[in-house]
């Protein structure tokens, strides 16, 4: 039954205090700026489908539109009581206050993480090294916590140097992540922020393209330098205690702790801003083993001369890619925001940089990025506005393009959920809303033997400055000496003593068992996991993620966390849904609420009665496990 209300009601009851103050909002948060320029993006798409002579596509019903929202702004499906709420209101701006209460929630950095993760290949940890990425890791999470906007946040990994565990430098970790292919990272990087694909011109001239050896170098000029932080003070020291017979010995382990836990995430100088060729350099253009100077390939030129040794290449590399390189910039974000909303780019592959006037809709692009840079580059902002708009809300499609093109917007397209969609949505229907769950929080304990030590006493970011500060190899000795002596003297066993301030602070820390939101859990996720089965990226390539089906992903669902922790377990959140209800009907109508976000058809009420009547108490588990295994739940509309 459908209730009126009213929009107060609804903020205050269901979606949360807007708290719009009465002085000028900021244009991300300012409601007539936002709807504005939604209706500005929906007066191009319609332009386009007049000069195409196609019908423009009707708006999608309530309930579609409610799971559409909730998995493309937050990644789960709504729990039953978000459900039930919105679409029993009677509002005329209910959608609209849906899309603030998404946007607000914790949900949605949670869900932009995940996005993070894979486009930035964040991980744990690497193959071969025994310290980890915790830093930076949580460094990315708290910079979309924090909203920072999307060109400082770029300028932020591109411009890094310094202690890989303090705060404010931890986003070297873009650039330790690839210690030892720099040549990789920075191809990694014009791809992820400028669209630019380079990586063939590490080897040869771009056969493809217009990118050449010579090109590619003079623009790894500005990177080149990357090292740990005095990391050479330990050598001697290291080389000691990776003797055969004290590799298993506390020394080592406490000594790795300092090489690889503390120089191993440090990152030194600022970037040369010269470059030799390669012994292997085959082109008139160069010698091979010539020293060349930066200079950047195209957009506003930017070089640094080969005799100048004052170095920043990096900071006028991450100038000149967030503010030198024309639209290309604010296009990339703007293009790979409109795949996150509407399902597929402006242009695709969203990481091959088109110019407008080369598209099929070059009014829309160019609008596009003129909002980006609007927004000063506030990427929850600009997604809000595309939320809002009537092209977002177009009835699913799943018929192919009708234009050659392959870019026409006659509807959304159907789409596999993606592997963090899945799981975050199977955890909303086992335990209830996973965004009420502490965040995972930075680990910054030292670890010798996998055991946490000198707990409440000392920990890796003060480790860290005090080792990074230690100017000779004589003070490096004496402090892994005196180090190693305390861990000893606790007998390399946790210990909780001490009251320093900070050091006793709750760790929130979740295993790959833990169910918990995607972007909680060990990044990639392990290989036995529902995540890894799923298609979840291993974080090795940009946007590594697959969501092709296969058998395995079958089996899984019908032996695996479905059947334990949905339909078998009563005290599942989905079971909770029917507390209240009376009849079968009102049971089976909450469980399509709290599954597919809708009530049932007439048809299928028919259907799922004869389950239940022939079953009992069985019956309501077969119900349940025939619409969570529905393509229904695992395709997005």
């Amino acid at each position: 039954m459908k209730r009126s209300t009213s929009v107060a009601a609804v903020c205050f009851l269901a979606f949360g205090t807007l708290g719009f103050a009465a002085e000028k909002l900021p244009k991300g948060e300012d409601p007539e700026f936002i709807a504005k320029a939604a209706r500005t993006i929906d007066g191009h798409v319609a332009a386009w489908y007049r000069k195409q002579k196609l019908p423009v596509p009707e708006v999608t019903d309530d309930a579609t539109f409610l799971r559409r929202v909730f998995l493309v702004a937050i990644g789960r499906i709504p729990t039953a009581e978000e459900a039930r709420f919105f679409l029993e209101i009677e509002d005329a701006t209910k959608r609209t206050q849906l899309i603030d209460y998404v946007m607000k929630s914790k949900g949605y950095s949670s869900h932009m993480t995940n996005w993070a993760f894979d486009l930035l290949r964040v991980t744990d940890g690497r193959p071969g090294f025994q310290g980890n990425f915790e830093p930076y890791r949580n460094w990315v999470r708290t910079a979309l916590e924090n909203n920072m906007p999307w060109d400082d946040f770029t300028n932020s990994l591109l411009a890094s140097s310094g202690d890989g565990w303090d705060p404010q430098t931890a986003s070297v970790g873009y650039y330790t992540r690839d210690r030892g292919m720099p040549l990789d990272n920075l191809a990694n990087s014009m791809r992820v922020f400028l669209g630019s694909r380079m990586e063939c011109a590490q080897c040869h001239d771009d056969p493809f393209g217009t990118t050449e050896r010579h090109d590619f170098y003079e623009l790894a000029a500005f990177t080149e330098g990357q090292g740990a932080l005095g990391q050479n003070k330990m050598r001697k020291l290291w080389d000691e205690v990776q003797d055969a017979d004290r590799r298993n010995a506390v020394d080592y382990e406490v000594a790795q702790v300092m090489w690889d836990g503390v120089y191993g995430l440090s990152l030194g100088g600022s970037g040369e801003g010269k470059i030799k060729l390669p012994e292997d350099y085959q082109y008139k253009d160069g010698q091979p083993g010539q020293m060349i100077g930066a200079k950047t390939p195209f957009g506003k030129t930017v070089r640094i001369s080969e005799k100048n040794d004052k170095g920043n290449g990096r900071k006028d590399l991450a100038e000149w890619v967030t503010t030198k390189t024309g639209d290309q910039f604010p296009s990339v974000a703007a293009n790979r925001m409109w795949k996150r909303v509407m399902g597929r780019g402006v242009y695709e592959p969203v990481d091959e940089y088109k110019d407008a006037k080369e598209l099929h809709h070059p009014d829309l692009m160019r609008y596009l990025i003129g909002l980006m840079v609007e927004l000063d580059y506030d990427l929850r902002a600009f997604q809000k506005v595309l939320l809002n708009t009537k092209t977002f809300q177009f009835v699913p499609n799943p018929e192919p393009s009708k234009v050659a093109s392959g870019d026409d917007f006659h509807g959304r397209q159907l789409s596999r959920l993606s592997a963090e969609q899945l799981w975050d949505s199977l955890i909303t229907l086992a335990n209830g809303d996973p965004d009420k769950l502490p965040r995972r929080s930075l680990d910054d304990r030292i670890y010798v033997g996998n055991k946490p030590v000198l707990v409440g006493k000392k920990n890796m970011t003060q480790v860290s400055k005090e080792v990074l500060a230690l100017e000779s190899e004589e003070a490096v000795r004496g402090y892994f000496n005196k180090l190693l002596a305390d861990v000893k003297a606790e007998g390399g066993s946790s210990s909780s003593g001490g009251d320093m301030m900070g050091m006793n602070a709750k760790i929130q820390k979740y295993g790959s068992n833990s169910a918990v939101r995607a972007s909680e859990l060990p990044s990639p996720a392990p290989r036995d996991h529902l995540l890894y089965l799923f298609g979840q990226s291993d974080r090795i390539v940009v946007d590594g993620s697959s969501r092709e089906p296969n058998v395995g992903q079958v089996l899984s669902l019908m032996n695996g966390y479905v059947q334990q922790q949905l339909v078998n377990n009563s005290g599942a959140s989905l079971y909770k849904s029917l507390e209240g209800a009376t009849t079968d009907e009102e049971k089976i109508r909450r469980l399509y609420v709290t599954i597919l976000s809708r009530p049932p058809s007439t048809e299928e009420m028919g259907w799922m009665l004869d389950e239940v009547k022939k079953g009992k108490e069985a019956g309501y588990r077969n119900v349940v496990s025939a619409l969570v295994m529905s393509s229904e739940f695992l395709f997005l509309q």
